[in-house]
C-alpha cells in the first residue's frame, strides 16, 4: 500500500488531484477550489524565460476580414459587417519542445491569433486539433511533465509519457489523432486551426448560443510521413519557421477560411456528448461548419524577439458578444495563460506594442515594473468615483448562466464514452494508408515503454476498435489475448492488472 499523501504545496493534505471543483458536475470551475490555483500558478513558474510550453514557434501579421453577416448571432464589433478588416497577428508553435527542438517534431502545433479590434483585444488561442488530451485543467501541468523530460535523466522518456495517457482515458481521442500523420504537420501554413473549446456568441438582449470557431486552411491540410519527419529533424530543424517566413516574403501570402460551428442551449442539453468536454468534437453531420471570415497573413514581424517571442495570448481576452463556457479546461486556462505572462514577461505585458490594444485603454491598474507609459496620470484609479475617473458603460451585457449544483470535485464517471469519436475517426475518417501509418508511428514510440504500460495503452486502443488494438498489439509483439482480457477489464482492474 502507498503510504505516500500529496499535500499541497504548504502541506495540507490533498483531497482529489484529478477534478477540480465545480459547481454542479458540468461546471462552472469554482475560485475556491485552492489546489488548483496553487498546481496552476507553481506550473506557470516552473520555466524561465522562455514559455512552458509552445516554447518554439513562429509568426506573423495580418488581417481578418468578415465574409458572411452573422449579426443574429453575436454582438461583436469586429463582425458587425460583411467587408470589416481587423488586424491579427498569428503564432503557430510546437508546444513539448524546447526552443531548439525540431519543427517536425510530433507534437500538436499551437494556433493562436491575436485581433486588434475596435474594442479591445480578442485572442482565439488553440491547436490544429479539435479535440484536447484531458477535460480538467486540474490535470494540466502533470499532462505536461510526462511530455517533457525526465526529473532525473532530463531525457525524454517513453514510460512516463505512455503512463499517463495508459491511466488517462479521456486522451485516447487526442492520442489518435497526434500518432496519425496530422501530428506532423508539413507546415503552418499547411495547418488547420481549432478554438478547442465552446465560446459563447450573445447579441446583447439575453439571448445566446455556444460555438466552435475552425481556421481551415486554403493550402490544404498536408502532413509528413514519419520518416519524413526524421529526416528534417536533421536537415532542416527550422524549416517550418523558414517556410512561414520565405512564403510572405515571396509575397505567398497563406489563408484560412475561418467558420464556426452553432448549437443553440436547448441543444446542448441533450447532446450525445458533453458539449463542453474538449476531448469531444460536435459531428458535423450534427453541426455543420458554416463560414464566416477570411484570414490572411501578409507580413513578417520586423524584429523576432520583439513581436513573436513577447506576443502574449490569453484565452480569458473577450470582447462584448463573445464569453466563455463551462469547459473546465477554459476555465482554468483563463487564470493559467496571463498569470504566465505576468511571470514571464511582467505586470505590464499587455503595453508592449505587440500585445497592446490599438483602442483606448482606460482601467485602473497603475504602476508595476516596466510601466512604459503615463500611467493613468493623476486620474482617480479607483472605482466608484466622482472626480471625473472611468466608470463601467456595458455595450453588451453578458448573458446569465444557470448555475446549479454542489460545490465539490466532482468525479468524472467512467464510461465507454471516450471511446466512440476515435473509433470513428479510426473507422470512418481514417483510409488504410492512414490506418498503416498510424499504426505504424504508435509502435515506434509505446515500443520504447515498459511491457505492462504498452498492455494498458494497447488495450485502450483495442477498446476504440477490435482492428486497432490487435494491430497495435501485433506491431508490440503482445499476445492479442492478454490485450482483449485487459480491454474488457473496467479501468480501475485494468490498472490494478498492470500494476508490476
Amino acid at each position: 500500500m502507498n503510504e505516500k499523501k500529496l499535500t499541497t504545496t504548504h502541506g495540507a493534505p490533498v483531497e482529489n488531484d484529478l477534478s477540480s471543483i465545480t459547481a454542479g458536475e458540468h461546471g462552472p470551475t469554482l475560485l475556491q477550489d485552492v489546489h488548483l490555483l496553487d498546481k496552476l500558478a507553481h506550473f506557470d513558474r516552473e520555466r524561465t524565460p522562455d514559455r512552458v510550453v509552445h516554447a518554439k514557434g513562429g509568426g506573423a501579421h495580418g488581417y481578418f476580414e468578415v465574409t458572411h453577416d452573422i449579426t443574429d448571432l453575436t454582438g461583436a464589433d469586429f463582425l458587425r459587417k460583411v467587408g470589416k478588416r481587423t488586424d491579427v497577428f498569428a503564432r503557430f508553435s510546437t508546444v513539448g519542445g524546447e526552443k531548439g527542438s525540431a519543427d517536425s517534431e510530433r507534437d500538436p502545433r499551437g494556433f493562436a491569433v491575436k485581433f486588434y479590434t475596435d474594442e479591445g483585444i480578442y485572442d482565439l488561442v488553440g491547436n490544429n486539433t479539435p479535440v484536447f488530451f484531458i477535460r480538467d485543467a486540474l490535470k494540466f501541468p502533470d499532462f505536461i511533465h510526462t511530455q517533457k523530460r525526465h526529473p532525473a535523466t532530463n531525457l525524454k522518456d517513453p514510460d512516463m509519457f505512455w503512463d499517463f495517457l495508459s491511466l488517462t482515458p479521456e486522451s485516447i481521442h487526442q492520442v489518435t489523432i497526434l500518432f496519425s500523420d496530422r501530428g506532423t504537420p508539413l507546415s503552418f501554413r499547411h495547418n488547420h486551426g481549432f478554438g478547442g473549446h465552446a465560446f459563447m456568441w450573445y447579441t446583447g438582449n439575453g439571448d445566446y448560443s455556444w460555438v466552435k470557431i475552425h481556421f481551415i486552411s486554403d493550402q490544404k491540410a498536408k502532413s509528413l510521413t514519419r520518416q519524413e519527419a526524421d529526416a528534417l529533424k536533421s536537415t532542416d530543424p527550422d524549416h517550418a519557421i523558414r517556410d512561414l517566413h520565405e512564403n510572405i516574403k515571396a509575397g505567398n501570402f497563406p489563408s484560412w477560411t475561418v467558420c464556426y460551428q452553432i448549437m443553440t442551449r436547448e441543444e446542448a442539453k441533450t447532446y450525445r456528448f458533453d458539449p463542453f468536454d474538449v476531448t469531444k468534437v460536435w459531428f458535423h453531420g450534427d453541426y455543420p461548419l458554416k463560414p464566416f471570415g477570411k484570414m490572411v497573413l501578409n507580413r513578417n514581424p520586423e524584429n523576432f524577439y520583439a513581436e513573436t517571442e513577447q506576443v502574449a495570448f490569453s484565452p480569458g481576452n473577450f470582447v462584448p458578444g463573445i464569453g466563455p463556457s463551462p469547459d473546465k479546461m477554459l476555465m482554468g486556462r483563463i487564470f493559467s495563460y496571463p498569470d504566465t505572462h505576468r511571470h514571464r514577461l511582467g505586470a505590464n505585458s499587455h503595453l508592449l506594442p505587440i500585445n497592446a490594444s490599438r483602442s483606448p485603454v482606460q482601467s485602473n491598474e497603475r504602476d508595476g515594473f516596466m510601466r512604459s507609459d503615463a500611467n493613468g496620470g493623476g486620474s482617480p484609479n479607483y472605482s466608484p468615483n466622482s472626480l471625473g475617473g472611468v466608470a463601467p458603460s456595458p455595450r453588451l451585457r453578458q448573458p446569465a448562466l444557470d448555475v446549479a449544483g454542489l460545490a465539490a470535485h466532482h468525479d468524472f464517471v467512467l464510461s465507454d464514452v471516450d471511446f466512440v469519436q476515435p473509433g470513428e475517426l479510426y473507422r470512418r475518417v481514417f483510409n488504410q494508408i492512414d490506418r498503416d501509418h498510424l499504426i505504424g508511428n504508435i509502435a515506434a514510440h509505446l515500443g520504447g515503454a515498459m511491457k505492462r504500460i504498452q498492455l494498458r495503452q494497447t488495450a485502450l486502443f483495442y477498446k476504440v476498435d477490435k482492428d486497432y488494438g490487435e494491430k497495435v498489439a501485433a506491431a508490440l509483439g503482445l499476445r492479442t489475448e492478454e490485450v482483449k482480457r485487459l480491454a474488457e477489464m473496467s479501468q480501475e482492474d485494468r490498472v490494478s492488472a498492470t500494476a508490476q
